[in-house]
């Protein structure tokens, strides 16, 4: 780390002054920009992916009051959770849901990434809605320009920055199940400083007994202009997130009462979650440097820090034939990471030609210890992990005609994982032990501009995924003869894909992607001794993911705007003995549409649809179960939009979930074990109403 800091830290301010003598270049201002795609600002559509840009305003009329609520509406997007609770919620993206969602899909803010080390959802309240600039999703592989976990896409959250005069801002929503929620911001500029400011608390009781969450958080970010060849920015956010679980329920018990917690079932050995709780704390700091070199191109670096503090209380999971039961945790996780990366564009035999070449040096101590009590008396076991991880990559766009980009990149990274375990009731689950990962990426794309705005493209790329903290050590409790796995090898995969956006007239859009991603060496469970039960986990499964995303939007100016789209998904098994079965929680068919109508008196109407395909439930990896059902939801609102000199006024008023539908957005497969089959009810009908204001 010392190292990097000595080498890449002088240039930023040696070779500036030297760019001063070469022909200077500003900047250039794109329109539509995406940094997901390419880790440096450029046209969306250069890019030979699908992809979307979410912006601010976008976020403030929808009425969304979380990052889960506007991600979920587009194309190979889908969320399921536990309780309706955004913190925890998993997301699926491009089909890689299954039993294992976690770490297939990447998510940064400002460029950190926000994925844990250990196999767990990112807290997506974390990220207050009003400190977002704008969202950028990149579906499929991003391997090459970020590593590990970028399989099926990548969706980087940037914030809000600050310019011009200052901008106050502030908004209160309320809604039902106890929904409130209160933000307040103000960015602006001053000289060569930037600033923004932002804060929101949400709570909601949740539709369910013992579902309620809280979550306070906010951020600030600073940015000053040196110069025209230096700008540094510091940007610090934090959250507090609290939640309680209130468990599955039997089919039976959703017809008594869907909003119940899970009951007691000594039948199942089953405790009841009358007492399941758990508090989140994260804290994110970004400082950025960056140094425009004029002619020799432009050096960026970020240095980030991000820490997270996790306590869990699950009771309900105690075991009576135990003399102690690891329900009780405190986790700490701290990422450290220092990302330089080198610009350059210059003409190669007058051809356009721009090339990026970056290191990312990531370091995450982990701990996590388990105690016999809520007030943590008496420690059961310590575990003391380190992730730390170096990769190289370059990247190079060539532009090989007017509006053919031709893109290819390489990446290599070496990642350790290390650590300890101590286990005071069961020593045979210590260990001390180190395992060593290399792993390669290559991709190569091809894109073809045309007219104004369409392009199609086609790409070839190879993916990778680190295995988790707990998929290589065994700390969390349970026995296993093997508890630091030194066999376990990364998971690999290829994929392929075409598409294109297509504007047959200015104001409509026509989108299509057609992607196949073929997984192998996948992580599964494995028993070796069905008398014991004894297992571990082993590099066996191979699986392929095939699919179609549709969209459509259409803008009738000063009248309406209209949009959809279609995902359609196809996850099988492609060895062992559930070869050509679908992989579960994948559902085939999700589709969204909505209309926004423009009325007389700034009044906007807003009326949605969106529709679930039905979906084998967790654990059916031989599909002869029950499926999830499928299920529609209508939601719709209304905004009103004046203006009153320098200020904005919205006034919104909307209801989800319409029509009152009873659905599970998860649901589990107990029916192979003899037992029942397990669901998580969501949410009934929510009203919401509130109004915010710009000045």
């Amino acid at each position: 780390m010392k190292k990097i800091l000595f080498f890449v830290l002088p240039l930023l301010f040696v070779l500036p002054a030297q760019a001063q003598f070469a022909q200077e270049e500003e900047p250039v201002k794109l329109g539509a920009v995406v940094v997901t795609a390419t880790r440096d600002p450029r046209e969306d559509r250069t890019t030979p992916a699908n992809v979307t840009v979410v912006t601010a305003e976008e976020i403030r009329h929808s009425g969304a009051t979380t990052v889960v609520e506007v991600l979920e509406k587009l194309e190979s997007i889908q969320f399921r959770s536990y309780s309706g609770n955004a913190s925890q919620a998993m997301i699926d993206m491009r089909g890689f849901g299954g039993d294992n969602p976690f770490g297939k899909t990447l998510v940064t803010l400002d460029g950190s990434r926000l994925n844990r080390p250990d196999m767990s959802s990112i807290n997506w309240l974390s990220i207050p809605v009003n400190t977002i600039e704008r969202i950028e999703i990149l579906r499929g592989p991003g391997s090459v320009l970020y590593g590990d976990a970028a399989v099926g896409g990548v969706i980087n959250i940037v914030t809000k920055k600050g310019k011009g005069k200052p901008a106050f801002n502030a908004s209160l929503l309320a809604g039902s199940y106890g929904l409130h929620n209160e933000r307040a911001g103000v960015i602006g500029a001053e000289g060569k400083w930037t600033y923004a400011l932002t804060g929101e608390n949400h709570y909601n009781s949740g539709y369910r007994d013992r579902s309620r969450y809280s979550s306070q958080g906010g951020g600030f970010e600073v940015g000053w202009a040196a110069h025209d060849l230096l700008n540094l920015s510091l940007g610090v956010s934090f959250n507090r997130t609290d939640y309680q679980m209130p468990g599955a329920l039997t089919k039976e018990q959703m017809q008594e009462n869907r909003r119940q917690y899970q009951p007691a079932m000594p039948l199942y050995w089953m405790n009841a979650n009358d007492d399941n709780d758990g508090r989140d704390k994260y804290t994110n700091v970004n400082l950025g440097v960056k140094s425009f070199w004029g002619a020799f191109g432009r050096m960026e670096v970020n240095l980030t820090y991000g820490r997270k503090d996790l306590e869990s209380n699950m009771p309900s999971w105690a075991s009576s034939w135990l003399p102690y039961s690891y329900v009780y945790s405190d986790t700490n996780s701290e990422t450290l990471g220092i990302t330089p990366r080198y610009t350059l564009e210059r003409d190669v035999w007058k051809f356009r030609n721009q090339v990026i070449i970056g290191m990312d040096y990531y370091s995450e101590p982990y701990q996590k210890k388990y105690f016999n009590d809520r007030e943590r008396s008496v420690a059961l076991s310590t575990a003391s992990l380190r992730r730390q991880s170096t990769g190289y990559f370059i990247r190079d766009e060539l532009s090989l005609l007017a509006g053919l980009v031709l893109s290819f990149g390489y990446r290599f990274e070496q990642t350790s994982i290390s650590g300890s375990n101590k286990d005071f009731v069961a020593p045979a689950n210590n260990f001390d032990n180190e395992k060593t990962y290399r792993a390669r990426a290559y991709e190569a794309g091809l894109t073809w501009l045309w007219g104004k705005k369409s392009k199609a493209y086609a790409r070839y790329a190879t993916v990778y995924r680190i295995p988790f903290l707990d998929e290589v050590a065994s700390f969390n409790g349970y026995s296993t003869p093997t508890p630091f796995l030194t066999s376990l090898e990364e998971e690999k995969g290829v994929s392929m894909e075409t598409g294109m956006e297509y504007y047959p007239m200015e104001n409509l859009k026509l989108g299509l992607a057609l992607f196949r991603i073929d997984m192998e060496d996948e992580i599964e469970y494995v028993i070796y001794n069905p008398v014991l039960s004894l297992g571990e986990n082993r590099n066996t499964g191979k699986t392929r993911h095939d699919g179609v995303e549709l969209s459509v939007t259409y803008w009738w100016q000063k009248f309406l705007k209209a949009y959809g789209n279609l995902t359609y998904h196809k996850a099988t098994y492609e060895a062992g003995p559930h070869r050509h079965k679908e992989m579960p929680m994948v559902p085939n068919r999700v589709i969204n549409a909505g209309l926004e109508i423009y009325l007389p008196f700034q009044v906007t109407f807003k009326p949605e649809i969106r529709h679930v395909g039905e979906a084998y439930l967790s654990g059916d990896s031989d599909n002869n179960a029950e499926k999830l059902n499928a299920y529609t939801l209508l939601n719709a609102s209304l905004l009103y939009k004046p203006t009153f000199g320098r200020m904005n006024l919205t006034v919104f008023a909307g209801v989800e979930n319409l029509t009152d539908t009873r659905y599970c957005s998860y649901g589990l497969d107990y029916a192979q074990f003899g037992m029942d089959n397990f669901y998580y009810p969501m949410p009934g009908r929510i009203l919401k109403g509130g109004l915010s204001f710009e000045f």
